[in-house]
């Protein structure tokens, strides 16, 4: 299942939410919301400066990832950031790829 990294950030309200519900509470909510869709939780960090949170999970496929995203950014509480991530295998695959390419100006 393809895995995922995203980076969040909590909005004031967010942050009041947060306080309210514990971070036990939120990695719960998140446990759900990724369970609610086939996927898995695999990380679940508390982060400090830009980024409040750092989580890898597993979803079935990018449009999973995506439904994900639109619906937390919809609530307000918190700005997401999400990055497919590839495994060695995929990478190596990547790199034995043959692509047509001119360089700028080349």
């Amino acid at each position: 299942m393809p895995k995922y990294l995203v980076r969040a950030s909590y909005t004031s309200e967010g942050t009041k939410g947060l306080i309210k519900d514990g971070a036990s509470g939120r990695q719960a909510v998140a446990k759900k919301v990724v369970e609610s869709v086939g996927g898995s939780l695999e990380a679940f960090y508390y982060a400090l400066g830009d980024t409040d949170l750092v989580i890898i999970l597993d979803v079935p496929d990018s449009t999973t990832a995506a439904a994900i995203s639109l619906t937390v950014a919809a609530a307000g509480g918190v700005r997401t950031s999400t990055t497919p991530l590839l495994t060695v295998q995929e990478m190596d695959a990547a790199c034995k790829k043959q692509v047509t390419y001119r360089a700028p100006g080349a």
